[in-house]
């Protein structure tokens, strides 16, 4: 591998003395003084051992823009998700009032359904539908009035009357209203004025509306013939998955539950995503994107289900380093080649536990040794240091809340079960979404499985299978394999503890028959190679899983004794915080990148793209032309398969940010030539960027550390 001359010429002055530095010391106590903050360390949830022996060299991430950081969610077919038009495709492109009268108009003929309804009514009844139906079906815009049938005593034909009208005629509603006496009901039937009809839209206001009152998903009416959930590529810069959905959906009026999406995102990077919203129109969400800043929806197409969490392969992250500093060529050109070769050890990264000043994993083990206050305690205080002060002075919820950011989902929710049940602090913590809450517990399953890999490492080494090791079976190993409690890849550690930071997929049950998923290597297994370091696992701590038969499966529980908790037996009746009520899951401990590329390049203004976005491509941005490449062919791009890989840099920004930024950027002549290293990689859905790029630097992944190199 060959780098081009441009970049030859320029790294006599980029390469620098760099592997004297004490890597260990100075790592550490920057990342956890950084401006006199308590930050989680990565020593401190078992994050601490590298594959490559290499030195390692200097490299900023996410510098000046959240696009030096991008994720392109890749299907489950494998297929890379990108953004690649704004419009409406030809079929969607109709005017709402056209499509209602095309897709949704009232068939003419009820001849057959009529003659039908005679035989559970009177000749009297049916002759007052049949007039109620030809009313609709001519068209007028005259109010048309309901109709009440016959009273009737009898339950059971009143039920069939319902029945036959909601599958006979689906433009209509029935309702029961009381009878001449006492012991007789009639039943009304008039226009469904929620459904689209011929008549067009002359639904009354809500309040004046006497029916029921729209799905607050959608429409309640959909044409049979489409899909019933609307799928659109979400892209977003500087936003996490549930704040642009959330910020979406109150734009049409619709709650989060009518989203599916895969996975979460992660906020301080440019992403794009599938979505599924249930009954929307695409013309809707089209007219969005004039109104929305920093995100952008498009690709729209039905489709029959939506998108569950989970349903995804992995992402694909093209990652930009700046400012890299090397002793020489080759320690960069060695660190990428032992990347791509070895992979690094798939440990769970810091974001997994949290920002806040008590790390996640610390409020999962309160939780559960059934230490309700010392959870929910632990959880508040990762609020903002004004709210926390006034509360500790005044306890008044009410003015805390108020102090209280929105994103701060749990602490507002503990807050406000405090206010109407003072003293439950169990009740408190189960205000908290139950996605967040879980989190808690997970985050303590991933502490214990980081420091188990850690010391299969240091033990054992990353190059051979050992007896008493526990593999993935190699019968279908693939699809069969569980990465069940896996976090995606929210890199939002700079932020509050928030909704983006629950798991991506849901918690695989390991049903009891499935016992083959996993083995422990025996001496036979050994002798014939049958399996390879690629196919170690361990275990998230659960009531189905099994630990390997050597001494790494004592960490776990040794670990578990010290913070005063059992894997075997719970000590409270909450199952929703006991270990034992858990399933458990299984994850690869070595981790090897999919479809690894590199390339190195120069710049002199940090603000200026080094490629383009999914964005770009759409707007017509040129980028800035790059000067040099990791390939043999001088100035060659990244390789790239029918999925485009090389989504790179925005012109979108924060505006905060880039106005900071630009204060001494805004000259090109003022800045010296550095260097940036350019990375693409596939990653599945269990897998976190962050930990690939430390073993390629060396250094902490903290946001906290990589500031102070700025």
């Amino acid at each position: 591998m060959k780098l081009s001359r441009t970049v030859l010429s320029s790294l006599p002055s980029l390469l620098k003395p760099y592997s004297s530095l004490s890597w260990t010391t100075t790592i550490a106590t920057t990342a956890k003084t950084f401006e006199g903050m308590t930050t989680v360390d990565e020593a401190d949830v078992g994050i601490s051992c590298f594959i490559s022996q290499l030195p390692g060299f200097r490299g900023i991430l996410k510098q000046r823009s959240y696009a030096d950081f991008i994720v392109n969610e890749v299907d489950i077919d494998g297929n890379v998700v990108h953004l690649t038009s704004l419009d409406l495709p030809p079929e969607m492109d109709v005017k709402e009032e056209d499509k209602t009268k095309t897709s949704d108009n009232v068939p003419q003929n009820y001849t057959s359904a009529i003659e039908s309804f005679r035989s559970i009514s009177s000749v009297t009844d049916a002759e007052r539908l049949e007039t109620l139906i030809n009313q609709v079906t001519s068209g007028t815009d005259d109010e048309i009035s309901p109709v009440v049938l016959d009273p009737s005593s009898d339950k059971s034909k009143r039920t069939a009357i319902h029945n036959f009208v909601k599958e006979n005629f689906k433009f209509l509603v029935t309702d029961t209203v009381d009878g001449p006496d006492s012991t007789s009901k009639c039943i009304r039937v008039r226009v469904n004025s929620g459904a689209h009809n011929n008549r067009g839209n002359r639904s009354k206001k809500r309040k004046e509306r006497g029916d029921k009152p729209f799905d607050s998903r959608g429409s309640e009416h959909w044409p049979e013939h489409v899909g019933k959930f609307l799928r659109f590529h979400l892209y977003k810069e500087n936003k996490d998955t549930q704040e642009a959905l959330g910020l979406i959906g109150k734009m049409l009026g619709v709650q989060p539950k009518s989203f599916g999406f895969s996975g979460t995102k992660d906020k301080r990077s440019v992403s794009t995503q599938r979505v599924t919203v249930f009954k929307q129109q695409a013309s809707k969400l089209a007219a969005l994107n004039k109104r929305l800043f920093g995100i952008k929806v498009g690709d729209f197409c039905h489709v029959k289900e939506g998108l569950l969490l989970g349903q995804l392969m992995g992402n694909r992250f093209t990652i930009t380093l700046r400012g890299v500093v090397a002793d020489s060529e080759e320690t960069i050109k060695k660190s990428a080649e032992s990347l791509g070769k070895d992979g690094f050890i798939n440990y769970f990264g810091l974001q997994r536990f949290g920002s806040g000043s008590v790390p996640t994993h610390h409020v999962g083990a309160a939780l559960l040794k059934g230490e309700w206050k010392d959870a929910e305690c632990s959880n508040a205080w990762h609020v903002v240091n004004d709210a926390r002060e006034y509360y500790k002075e005044t306890g008044d919820i009410d003015g805390t809340l108020r102090q209280l950011p929105r994103y701060l989902v749990a602490e507002r929710a503990i807050l406000q079960c405090l206010k109407k049940c003072p003293g439950n602090y169990l009740q408190a913590l189960k205000g908290i979404p139950r996605t967040l809450r879980m989190m808690y517990v997970h985050s303590y399953q991933s502490y214990l499985w980081n420091n188990a890999a850690s010391l299969r490492v240091t033990k054992y080494g990353t190059s051979q299978v050992v007896l008493g090791d526990l593999v993935s079976t190699k019968v279908d190993a693939e699809k069969r394999m569980v990465d069940s409690l896996t976090s995606e890849h929210n890199e939002s550690s700079e932020e509050a503890l928030d909704c983006d930071q629950v798991d991506d997929t849901a918690v695989v049950d390991l049903p009891a028959e499935r016992s083959d998923l996993v083995k422990v290597v025996s001496i036979e297994d050994l002798e014939a190679g049958t399996y390879l370091t690629s196919d170690i696992v361990l275990p998230l701590p659960g009531s189905r899983v099994i630990y390997p038969s050597n001494d790494i499966a004592e960490i776990y529980h040794d670990l578990a004794k010290k913070d005063g908790i059992s894997l075997t037996e719970s000590i409270h009746g909450v199952k929703e915080f006991s270990i034992t009520s858990m399933t458990g899951g299984y994850r690869r401990v070595f981790q090897k990148p999919i479809d690894f590329e590199w390339e190195l390049l120069t710049y002199t203004d940090s603000n200026k793209p080094l490629a383009e976005t999914d964005l770009d491509r759409i707007t017509v941005y040129k980028p800035v032309d790059k000067v040099g490449s990791a390939e043999e062919i001088e100035d060659e791009p990244l390789k790239s398969d029918t999925n485009p890989h090389e989504s790179c840099e925005t012109n979108l920004k924060d505006q905060t940010d880039s106005k900071e930024d630009e204060k001494d950027t805004r000259n090109p002549d003022s800045e010296q030539t550095q260097m940036a290293l350019k990375m693409a990689l596939t990653l599945p859905s269990s897998c976190y960027a962050t930990m690939a790029i430390r073993e390629l630097l060396k250094t902490s992944t903290s946001v906290a550390y990589h500031k102070t190199l700025n």
